[in-house]
């Protein structure tokens, strides 16, 4: 029987505007469209100001077929779709539960967000986020990630987004104890990419079908300074064999 897989994508967007200094939210969608993610992380998808208007807008992503996860902090109808610039678009099939988002500390205004989903791999959760730009900033940053995961219940889980980070990735597998980052693609800047920015990490339910990868058709390469990066995930052999044996809840008696 062929294992189920979810792909994901991670993209900061530079609020939909491309390397040609045009905002085009359509382009955007397209680069999207292409990749044939399940689902999509985003960074940079609200403008910077407040009120933090969306850079993508929502009506446009669900004209596209996206379920835009309501993080924005006036909720539906908002004139954000993400918190801190933080979005997440998935496709139909895909059931949203509980959503959260948290400030995380450094120079700068960052944040995360969080989604409890029910996905084909089953529950899954995923967290989306853009580092500072100081690695000082940034090993805080991931550590109080850490700390958010301790108390939560150990789900499948993965992180996703814009990182920052030119070094190597043993620097924020030490930062994140739950989680192992993967190798990643250079994905920035996106006319001859230079650094592997863009990463995700994984809990130990999950695994990569293959290493994570950049879309590199065009526009992709005109869309952002940023290309998308992909990944497609199942579970690990040994989640996958716990939750085929796990024992049928007790029915009631007649």
């Amino acid at each position: 029987m062929r294992r189920k897989c979810l792909t994901i994508a991670t993209w900061n967007l530079q609020k939909c505007i491309g390397m040609d200094l045009r905002r085009n939210p359509g382009r955007t969608l397209d680069v999207l469209g292409d990749c044939g993610a399940d689902l999509a992380v985003l960074q940079e998808a609200d403008k910077r100001l407040p009120p933090r208007p969306a850079a993508l807008p929502r009506d446009m992503a669900e004209a596209a077929g996206w379920q835009v996860l309501p993080f924005g902090p006036l909720g539906p109808g908002g004139p954000s779709i993400g918190w801190c610039g933080n979005a997440m678009l998935a496709r139909p099939g895909i059931v949203v539960g509980s959503l959260h988002h948290l400030d995380l500390p450094g120079l700068e205004p960052r944040g995360a967000i969080r989604a409890e989903l029910t996905t084909p791999l089953g529950p899954l959760r995923v967290i989306g986020t853009h580092l500072g730009l100081r690695r000082r900033d940034r090993l805080r940053q991931l550590h109080a990630l850490s700390l958010m995961l301790e108390d939560l219940d150990d789900i499948p889980t993965v992180l996703a987004g814009d990182l920052n980070e030119w070094g190597r990735v043993t620097v924020m597998d030490h930062a994140i104890r739950q989680l192992d980052f993967l190798d990643s693609p250079r994905s920035y800047p996106s006319p001859r990419p230079l650094g592997a920015l863009d990463r995700f990490a994984l809990s130990h339910h999950l695994t990569a079908t293959r290493a994570p990868y950049a879309h590199t058709a065009q526009p992709a390469r005109v869309a952002s300074d940023h290309l998308p990066v992909l990944v497609t995930l199942q579970l690990a052999a040994s989640t996958e064999t716990a939750v085929r044996t796990k024992p049928e809840a007790m029915k009631d008696p007649a």
